[in-house]
């Protein structure tokens, strides 16, 4: 009895500094063996790869605590549990066990009787075969191997065979055999080359040879191709620093031409932050209870619908979608029309005959200016919904169809033949006047070279720019009332000739020379005729008024629409040249018509440079100084005008002429000015088309302000950090398609670094310049710009 007391207190106090391991405490393994059977979700066991980097085992559901899933998950990471393969696309329940049996078979299942749940049923051997985790994600059983069946994540060094498939957890979408990504198992919308291996440093390889790398290739850290429910397939990379993943990769830029992210008659729109919203189309709402967006007024008479224009609005159906190749708008409009199934088309205004009929289904439908296209949705006559997804077709849509009708001819009569006399008798006489009149006027100025002289005639040969009155002019813009733009040439006003033409009247200042001086100068600019150019179309010399009348671009300048905020003042402190003042809403201007300005600013600069009879320097090349016509051709002003301005007035105390941010180096090196200071002025202009914002403006740059130059920020994105992508205008950046624009944007931005060269000799000529950026000339990689008042680096 003495002996037993002791001993009792001797394993009491073993219990009490060694208890049993509790159910809540972390059970760690290396591999699972059928001594380890059975495994159930509630023993809180994971089996960890060698060196920790990845973990397995049963996971509750996120919506329940009761169903689990056995997954593959990286270890030791902040962020929420990332699952990189599931076992069981079905969750068990607590009961479930994961065992391997007798003949070695690795069994998931939630009844010992059940279904096997595990992929493929691996068999081994029952005593030695055990399930183990690899450090690179692969769970091992024998023969058999978790990246044989994938879910919807390929990691690093996974080999992809030719069916390989995986799906997004909900099942929508699927990425068949690794090539087309899959909507509702038969609807394609994103095809690639067949990927074959993603390794450690970001470069994904494909089946056809080529590659493609993330935006983070050469790091080292930890990466996954995972296919998300929205339907993108996205590269993740795990930030080091703030335990986060980060997309460095994507298959698709724009979320709302990923099919399903709306449901039918929806139209989806998207912001810059990969944020979706799904809005219904003009005479259509959604129905109270329900989440489907039908129409508010069905169409009851087929031949009375009429059309919305919705631009850059795109369904892309698949199947229910007729592609015709048409005249003009008209003829595929009566095309929708003789169809009953017909819900709307597609046209695009390129000259190209694009046409689209939406039958029966208006499916998958977004907007995205990248669409190029107006889709015109078919509605009941009686529809009263006006379009809100207004563009490009306001302003194509210049001019109005007007039926004229001729009177009948009267019938012949008696009078027939006293009218003919009538007539002729009135037309002699009048002739006859006009003949006495001119006899006498000569008769009376005999000296005819002094009076035409004073009238100017002599310099006014035919087919050369009219002159006008100063009177005419006062009254066309209503007293010089309608300003319409400032700069250091003079005021610019709107008016209306008594032809009812629309004019731009420029009112010039300091003007230097006499009349017969200041014509012949005129006559000049006026001979300069190009698509680019601003057509000069008369002029007034009187009561020491300088004049030119020139033809009114009603769109304004491209500043207007490049920029969001006001524009950039010129050296004299006047504002703006030539531009409408009146800013209104203005359309973004989408990769193929910001290249069409670029090229056809640059062959009006080499006109005037290589092509005139006369050489013309510009001077003061900017947005503001190019205007955009109706349908978005480009035109140069004030060009010419230097020959017009005072010697004093041209060259001030620094020589400097133009406007800071656009003057070439050698304004203020006071050396020679020569076309090269034009060359340097379109190569800032071509930045600014490319990136949308002013030169001045710091993007994203640790660099201090002072040592800020937009040109050399530039070359180093894309000849240094090859991210061309991160200086393109944000506001169209999600429209950006690499296989589309990369080569367009390329040169582009090559292009313009030749023009910024501080040193002129260093530059091309505006020719070939024009050729540089329409690819008849190999662009080779320049020399870094530099600020010119700093010392290169």
């Amino acid at each position: 009895m003495s002996l037993s007391f002791p001993l009792l207190l001797f394993f009491s106090f073993l219990l009490i500094s060694n208890p049993p391991p509790s159910s809540a405490q972390q059970n760690n393994s290396s591999s699972f063996s059928s001594s380890d059977s059975p495994w159930t979700p509630n023993q809180n066991r994971t089996l960890l790869s060698p060196k920790s980097v990845f973990a397995a085992g049963f996971q509750p559901q996120i919506n329940s605590s009761n169903l689990y899933t056995f997954q593959v998950w990286y270890h030791n990471i902040s962020t929420p549990l990332t699952a990189v393969w599931t076992a069981n696309k079905s969750p068990v329940n607590s009961s479930a066990t994961l065992v391997i049996t007798s003949s070695g078979e690795l069994r998931l299942s939630t009844t010992p009787s059940g279904n096997n749940l595990w992929p493929n049923k691996p068999v081994g051997s029952a005593n030695s075969t055990r399930l183990v985790l690899r450090d690179d994600g692969r769970l091992v059983f024998e023969n058999w191997s978790s990246f044989d069946h994938p879910t919807d994540t390929i990691l690093p060094n996974q080999k992809i065979l030719n069916e390989t498939t995986i799906y997004s957890k909900d099942g929508r979408y699927s990425f068949e055999n690794c090539t087309q990504l899959v909507f509702g198992g038969n609807d394609s919308y994103w095809t690639s080359a067949a990927f074959q291996m993603l390794d450690d440093n970001g470069k994904v390889t494909q089946a056809n040879g080529g590659s493609f790398i993330t935006s983070d290739f050469g790091a080292t850290r930890l990466r996954r191709l995972t296919l998300a429910n929205d339907g993108n397939l996205r590269l993740f990379s795990l930030d080091p620093n703030s335990g986060q993943w980060a997309v460095v990769w994507q298959a698709t830029q724009e979320l709302c031409t990923i099919h399903g992210t709306c449901g039918p008659n929806y139209i989806c729109l998207t912001d810059n932050w990969d944020n979706t919203t799904c809005v219904c189309p003009p005479g259509f709402g959604r129905i109270s209870g329900v989440k489907t967006c039908e129409r508010k007024i069905p169409i009851r008479n087929l031949q009375n619908s009429k059309f919305l224009p919705l631009d850059y609005v795109n369904f892309s159906g698949g199947s229910n979608q007729t592609n015709l190749n048409v005249q003009n708008l008209k003829a595929c409009q009566d095309s929708c029309l003789s169809d009953p199934n017909c819900e709307g088309f597609g046209f695009k205004y390129d000259g190209q005959g694009y046409c689209v009929l939406q039958l029966e289904r208006l499916l998958y439908g977004y907007w995205s200016p990248g669409t190029e296209a107006t889709f015109f949705l078919r509605v009941d006559g009686s529809e009263t919904d006006k379009s809100t997804f207004t563009g490009m077709t306001s302003l194509l849509e210049t001019t109005c169809p007007v039926r004229v009708s001729l009177p009948l001819p009267p019938k012949e009569s008696n009078t027939t033949t006293r009218n003919i006399v009538i007539i002729c008798t009135l037309f002699a006489a009048e002739l006859l006047s006009g003949v006495v009149f001119i006899w006498a006027f000569v008769k009376k100025y005999i000296k005819y070279r002094d009076m035409a002289r004073t009238l100017g005639l002599e310099l006014l040969p035919a087919g050369g720019p009219k002159r006008f009155s100063y009177a005419e002019l006062k009254a066309a813009t209503g007293d010089f009332s309608n300003i319409i733009g400032r700069g250091g040439f003079g005021d610019v006003y709107k008016g209306e000739l008594n032809d009812h033409r629309i004019v731009a009247v420029k009112c010039l200042k300091n003007v230097t020379g006499g009349d017969a001086e200041f014509w012949a100068e005129v006559t000049i600019i006026a001979r300069m005729h190009h698509l680019n150019l601003v057509r000069l179309w008369g002029f007034c010399a009187e009561k020491g008024k300088r004049i030119l009348v020139y033809e009114y671009v009603p769109n304004g300048s491209l500043d207007n629409f490049l920029f969001q905020s006001g524009r950039v003042r010129s050296t004299s402190g006047e504002g703006e040249d030539g531009g409408d003042m009146e800013f209104g809403q203005k359309p973004i201007l989408d990769w193929n018509i910001r290249y069409r300005i670029a090229l056809g600013v640059a062959r009006a600069i080499a006109y005037l440079h290589e092509e005139c009879l006369e050489w013309v320097l510009h001077c003061d090349i900017k947005p503001e100084n190019i205007l955009i016509g109706d349908d978005f051709c480009p035109k140069i002003s004030d060009f010419g005008l230097a020959k017009l301005r005072k010697k004093e007035d041209m060259v001030s105390m620094s020589r400097v002429r133009g406007t800071r941010g656009y003057m070439a180096p050698e304004w203020v090196k006071m050396d020679p000015i020569t076309p090269k200071a034009d060359v340097y002025s379109f190569g800032m202009v071509l930045l600014e088309i490319v990136s949308g914002v002013r030169n001045s403006e710091i993007q994203g740059s640790k660099m201090d302000s002072e040592d800020w130059y937009f040109p050399r920020w530039a070359f180093d994105k894309v000849f240094q950090e090859m991210k061309v992508e991160d200086m393109l205008d944000p506001r169209i950046k999600h429209c950006y398609d690499s296989r589309a624009h990369f080569d367009m944007v390329d040169r582009m931005v090559k292009t313009a670094m030749w023009c910024l060269q501080d040193r002129p000799e260093m530059r091309p000529s505006m020719g070939k310049v024009a050729k540089m950026l329409e690819g008849t000339v190999e662009i080779m990689e320049p020399k870094k710009p530099t600020i010119f008042f700093l010392v290169d680096e």
